[in-house]
């Protein structure tokens, strides 16, 4: 998914100037908010940061984050030739809210609820806590997209002191902070909101306690115990407490001196306020942006209790990583259906831009979505002689096992293609037999042809009967096209009628394209056993 960005010449940082892709114009608001920075040294290296909840696994959204985050990444290293950094920073000091119903023997944590994540068990038996494993589990995640990327542990800053001298600035500045949040809150949470959650230094446990008394100079905090209603005064630094989150990731930016992070929409006020406290504590906010989230197939927000999302594993099950990126590549600011069917185009779009590259200037380029997905990506790789909607009705059609059933068909389409020399066509060719399996057989139906039908599928027959069996995929569809062009106002009824009598299904593929594939002597055995109705008996 990533790699080294390669040396930058003038030429591409003056392309980058004008070029048009949403990475780029992200990367020249990132520049524009440094050069507003008196104190901004253009040696450092430029901060990017995303965040993640280890309260439960990675997941698509955090896919999304990583990957959009690394574009603009790279656009912004084009664009200036600066340096740059991609931190990944897990709150694994925030409180066990709730059992996470996902894990083994769930009810060994309940006593653990309000611990800090890092100090509670791991369920799984293979980490010191419940938050490294997660943090496990999310740096292997990234690992296997090739993210570079720098990993930082909310309690290892807090407990280490990284965090100490913006801690005690948030401490010199209490009730210009609190003030802050304090009009978003109802009046019974305004009366004990305090931006400090102490840690119990009797349970460890992260309280939401009342705050009556700071003290600058000292350090600390004096907070009401909800146990026993005793005062107790604790160090705000060296792990004593753990900011509310808005105020944590104004820390965070603060401390870190981030200088770009992207998240979602749902999170527009929150990045308001913490923008608003970090000008508190005279910082700069970072750059970026909200994304829209995901929707599924019938338009509704995708939720974790629903179940009605799409799991990064699920995607790479039936597509592969770069068509997941472009996937989320195209339009983030704007809400897109996130479902198996979106699959099959994602993937070849994403060969269809990458073998557009090579030829390209540029400027058209840096246009190029694949440009923006995969460094590493070459001429060879962008080499398909077959679609992936194709092999697709190529594995339905023959009702494929195993992808070995379809490199017959492949290599007569186009020989000197193995899975050696195209290595990518080959997965594709597992994809394809599994998305069927999995996704299109247990839902197919064909439908028997009417008696008009069939006389335009006999003449098509009889033409397709007339070419030999070699003939071009062009001249195939040229066929095709004028069996129906004469009878149908809108060929678009021609192909429905194909799709569903011969394929099960409402779309389908260039039938000219398909009919090669599928070799023209087996596609007119396909007419006849449309024409016998055998394939509605078949169901």
């Amino acid at each position: 998914m990533t790699a080294d960005t390669p040396t930058m010449s003038p030429t591409q940082a003056e392309a980058a100037k004008a070029a048009k892709a949403w990475p780029f114009a992200e990367a020249r608001a990132l520049q524009t908010r440094l050069a507003k920075m008196p104190t901004d040294d253009p040696e450092r290296p430029v901060l990017f940061e995303t965040g993640y909840g280890p309260s439960g696994l990675p997941h698509i959204g955090t896919f999304a984050e990583v990957v959009r985050t690394s574009m603009v990444r790279r656009a912004f290293e084009v664009l200036t030739g600066r340096r740059t950094r991609l931190i990944c920073f897990s709150d694994d000091m925030d409180g066990l809210r709730k059992v996470p119903d996902n894990v083994p023997n769930p009810e060994k944590l309940a006593p653990f609820l309000q611990m800090p994540l890092s100090d509670v068990p791991d369920p799984f038996g293979t980490h010191d806590s419940f938050g490294a494993h997660n943090n496990s589990r999310l740096q292997s995640f990234l690992d296997s997209f090739g993210f570079e990327y720098e990993f930082v542990s909310a309690t290892q800053m807090y407990k280490s002191g990284a965090f100490d001298a913006a801690l005690l600035h948030i401490l010199a500045n209490y009730q210009a902070v609190t003030n802050v949040i304090l009009p978003t809150l109802g009046s019974e949470r305004q009366a004990t909101y305090s931006p400090f959650l102490p840690v119990c230094p009797d349970t460890g446990q992260v309280l939401q306690a009342k705050v009556i008394a700071t003290d600058i100079e000292g350090g600390k905090i004096t907070y009401i115990d909800p146990r026993n209603s005793r005062e107790v005064e604790v160090p705000v630094t060296g792990g004593g407490c753990k900011l509310q989150w808005k105020a944590d990731w104004a820390m965070r930016w603060y401390a870190l001196g981030v200088d770009y992070e992207m998240s979602g929409k749902d999170l527009i006020d929150s990045v308001t306020l913490s923008s608003k406290i970090v000008r508190v504590l005279k910082g700069t906010p970072p750059a970026g942006f909200s994304y829209e989230l995901f929707l599924d197939q019938n338009g509704e927000k995708i939720s974790k209790s629903k179940g009605n999302g799409l799991s990064v594993e699920e995607w790479l099950s039936y597509g592969s990583p770069e068509s997941l990126a472009l996937f989320m590549y195209g339009q983030p600011k704007r809400a897109k259906r996130l479902y198996f069917d979106v699959i099959p185009k994602a993937v070849d779009e994403y060969f269809t831009h990458l073998g557009k590259l090579p030829e390209q200037s540029l400027e058209e380029g840096l246009e190029n979505p694949a440009w923006h997905i995969d460094l590493q990506a070459t001429d060879k790789d962008a080499e398909m002689p077959v679609s992936f909607s194709l092999l697709l009705n190529l594995a339905a059609v023959c009702s494929a096992e195993t992808a070995d059933e379809l490199w017959g068909y492949i290599q007569s389409y186009a020989p000197g293609t193995t899975p050696q020399t195209h290595p990518h066509l080959g997965q594709l060719a597992g994809y394809a037999v599994r998305f069927y399996q999995d996704r299109v057989r247990p839902d197919k139906k064909y439908r028997a042809a009417t008696a008009e039908e069939k006389t335009y599928i006999a003449d098509l027959r009889a033409a397709l009967a007339e070419l030999p069996e070699n003939a071009e995929a062009s001249d195939v569809q040229s066929v095709v096209y004028a069996a129906g062009k004469e009878r149908y106002e809108n060929l678009r009824d021609w192909f429905k009628c194909l799709y569903e009598t011969m394929l099960g299904q409402e779309q389908g593929p260039r039938m000219g394209s398909f009919f090669r594939l599928y070799g023209l002597s087996k596609s007119i055995a396909l007419c006849d056993a449309v024409l016998h109705d055998q394939l509605v008996d078949s169901d």
